[in-house]
């Protein structure tokens, strides 16, 4: 293709326009991401989630949704908010823990061209043992 049709098709596609839109998922997918990449973090999902996964995993089919568990997101045009539900290791401040997962899951998402308008943590529970003891309790928001 010749340099004057190349430009006659770039401009064609610019003036075509359109919309684009980010599906939540997208946006829940990358935020646990972020999210399981912070050092104290141990899970993400309240109890009855982490209950299913376990399930799950028993009878083999431990990668379904974990993609997005423990994580909703709502996106309004080129803005997100993002809601973590978190379980954290004993013994970690949880200011720190929350600071550290609020700012990379905002890099992460803001990576991919949005903007995020508040990253909404729970802590729903502390592992304070082996990755199957944990003790409910303490909210964040």
């Amino acid at each position: 293709m010749d340099h004057e049709a190349t430009q006659e098709l770039t401009m064609a596609l610019a003036a075509v326009g359109g919309t684009t839109q980010v599906a939540d998922e997208v946006v829940e997918k990358i935020a646990v991401a972020a999210a399981r990449a912070v050092p104290g973090v141990v899970e993400l999902g309240g109890d009855v989630a982490r209950f299913v996964n376990a399930v799950l995993d028993r009878v083999g089919l431990d990668q379904v949704g974990d993609a997005r568990r423990g994580c909703s997101a709502h996106v309004t045009g080129d803005a997100a908010v993002v809601n973590l539900v978190l379980v954290i290791q004993a013994g970690r401040p949880v200011p720190e823990i929350t600071g550290q997962v609020r700012a990379r899951v905002t890099e992460a998402v803001e990576a991919h061209g949005l903007r995020v308008d508040e990253v909404n943590i729970r802590v729903d529970d502390v592992a304070t043992g082996g990755p199957t003891h944990v003790t409910h309790g303490y909210e964040l928001t």
